[in-house]
């Protein structure tokens, strides 16, 4: 039991050298102590309420800092206040064991420690011998007397500063905070200590001369991953925009704003701190940044279709005129309604043109000619009507497009019948009161229709191209007719 409050008292000196130091801070208390977070600092705990049957054979249990004492029930607690020494000799006159005294006599357990804490001695009636511990603790017994139990249970044994007596006759410490004995000033925080008490600056200050001044946390790196915010007494991190804190409220973490709250009209992409925000094709990003807006392509260029640029949402579309279609998504194509669906009767014939179709008569040969298999208009030599006519006429149709470029090879005429010792020669006989056209002999027996001035459509020409045969010795003149029909598109495609 000796070396038992021999280390409680060491202990109890460490524990209080320690405690005197402001800047060391322990969250984890030795044996005996437990953490005060309210005080921050270690108490001491009381086993003789917390140990269930601490002392046996009749001991009661006296608490002390650090462990407690089993003692006879006779023993009284009072204050050592002498000089520690080494052995304690028994008063003259008392045979050695008159007082019941158990003393320390060690620097730890004398009655006054630094800080103002105190030993008490314990005294006991136990036996007439005196024995040494090894830790110089002497232990004087006398014999169990009830009479030498103090008689006046009011008498106060005197205690150190900073103790006061118990109703149990014990020194035990006073708390200053809790008394309001304390001279901290307002803006400190008292922090009992056994027998004394110590004024420290509220977390998140420092003490500078007598006043606690604020602890800017955020020039001491590293605290806060992106921004510092310093309040008094603490702080707290920020984040820059399109970051947030994490649960460690350190950390900054990027924010994916296309799932939390996706502000973009079509499509959002994340980005670090931010998102951008793009458009499906076809529409464009507004002056906000977010939504989108249509694409007129139409107006973009006029060359996208190649009649009607149609703008549609995200899109556009191009269109043709009535006898075409649409070949490629932009290009206009005639339609051959020959082929398809037309309203021409049965003696007549479909000639198809560009964006549209005629209908013509299957036999074209008007009184005094005659068709022949050859599909020609023949006027009989044996008919006199015919002596002034042409020998023969040939109907013939073509399309051009509106516009077309000039000067430009449109039809080739040839003669079918070649005769031995003839000249040809070759003209246009009627429809070019306008001079659009040019008949130029390219041998002698073809000539060819040249485009002189450029025509618009919708128009129908007829050209009667004639054929003059004229034997070499002048015996001989004849002449054939070809009637080309030449209808004009009503546009350039």
């Amino acid at each position: 039991m000796l070396k038992a409050l021999f280390l409680t008292m060491l202990t109890l000196a460490l524990v209080k050298s320690q405690d005197t130091e402001e800047t060391i801070t322990y969250t984890q208390c030795t044996d005996g102590y437990e953490w005060d977070p309210v005080r921050r600092q270690c108490k001491d705990i009381d086993e003789c309420d917390i140990v269930p049957d601490a002392c046996k054979g009749g001991m009661k249990c006296v608490n002390h800092y650090g462990g407690y004492l089993c003692l006879p029930k006779t023993a009284q607690i009072i204050v050592n206040n002498e000089q520690p020494q080494q052995e304690t000799q028994p008063a003259e006159g008392t045979s050695g064991a008159t007082t019941g005294v158990v003393a320390a006599s060690s620097m730890a357990t004398s009655g006054v420690l630094p800080g103002g804490g105190f030993v008490a001695s314990a005294a006991a009636v136990a036996g007439p011998e005196m024995q040494t511990g090894r830790n110089n603790f002497v232990i004087r017994r006398n014999p169990a007397d009830p009479q030498r139990i103090p008689s006046n249970p009011s008498h106060r044994i005197q205690c150190a500063a900073g103790y006061e007596q118990s109703e149990h006759n014990v020194c035990q410490d006073i708390d200053e905070c809790t008394a309001g004995t304390h001279n901290c000033r307002a803006d400190q925080v008292c922090i009992n200590l056994r027998g004394s008490f110590a004024c420290q600056c509220p977390p998140g200050y420092q003490k500078r001369g007598e006043q606690c001044v604020d602890i800017d946390e955020c020039t001491i790196p590293p605290y806060c991953h992106q921004r510092c915010v310093n309040t008094p007494g603490s702080f707290y991190c920020q984040c820059s925009p399109g970051f947030q804190l994490a649960a460690n409220n350190y950390t900054c973490v990027d924010i994916n704003e296309c799932d939390a709250s996706n502000q973009c009209a079509q499509q959002c992409y994340n980005i670090l701190g931010s998102f951008i925000c793009q458009c499906n094709q076809g529409y464009e990003l507004s002056s906000d940044r977010l939504n989108c807006e249509d694409i007129d392509e139409c107006r973009t260029s006029s060359y996208l279709c190649q009649y009607q640029c149609v703008n549609e949402p995200g899109k556009f579309s191009c269109m043709c005129p009535q006898g075409y279609q649409v070949v490629r998504s932009r290009t206009c194509q005639d339609i051959n309604e020959c082929e398809t669906t037309n309203e021409c009767r049965e003696d007549e014939m479909c000639w198809n043109y560009h964006g549209g179709f005629r209908c013509y008569p299957r036999n074209p040969c008007q009184d005094p000619y005659i068709l022949t298999p050859e599909n020609r208009c023949v006027c009989p030599v044996s008919n006199a009507m015919c002596r002034e006519l042409p020998q023969s006429i040939v109907y013939k149709y073509m399309s051009i497009r509106s516009d077309r470029s000039v000067p430009s090879d449109i039809f080739q005429i040839q003669a079918t019948t070649i005769y031995a010792n003839t000249i040809n020669t070759f003209r246009i006989k009627s429809g070019n009161e306008n001079g659009e056209f040019y008949l130029r002999q390219t041998s002698p027996v073809s000539a060819m229709l040249v485009l002189v001035k450029s025509l618009s459509g919708p128009r129908e020409h007829i050209v009667d191209l004639e054929m003059l045969t004229v034997s070499s010795i002048g015996t001989f003149r004849t002449s054939s007719v070809l009637r080309l029909t030449i209808i004009v598109g009503p546009f350039s495609f």
